[in-house]
């Protein structure tokens, strides 16, 4: 039988040790430029205009509300989405490459979207990465 002693001890440590992993993995994202851009992806198919912002930089907010309305009538899917970071476009701010396609539905008539025509530029914003374009 444990002791109070040994059970306060054991439930200090279980909580010391999920506060290290919930540190590790940083944001929703991962904190890492290419699962932001994922992310980003993912919730313009989804149709999420309020996470689309939340994982936009302060200067790309009002373009991520343009493009949520420019595909607000269709419907959206992704197509084998794999995204890297490619470069470092300077401090503090990286260039990411996806391959894969964001497939548009128009009635009978898809129309499909390379990725891979278009870099996305990721900044950090207090600590945390940010979708902010294309470069």
């Amino acid at each position: 039988m444990q002791t109070p002693k040994s059970m306060h001890l054991f439930t200090l440590l279980t909580a010391c040790v999920l506060a290290l992993l919930a540190g590790c993995n940083g944001s929703t994202t991962g904190n890492r430029p290419p699962n932001v851009v994922q992310a980003y992806l993912q919730a313009l198919v989804s149709k999420d205009v309020n996470q689309m912002i939340s994982l936009s930089c302060a200067n790309w907010e009002a373009q991520a509300r343009q493009e949520y309305d420019s595909f607000a009538a269709v419907k959206l899917s992704l197509k084998d989405l794999q995204c890297q970071q490619t470069s470092q476009d300077s401090p503090g701010s990286v260039v990411v490459s996806c391959t894969g396609s964001i497939i548009a539905s128009y009635g009978a008539e898809d129309m499909q979207l390379e990725l891979n025509d278009r870099p996305f530029l990721v900044t950090q914003e207090g600590n945390e990465w940010r979708m902010c374009g294309y470069k």
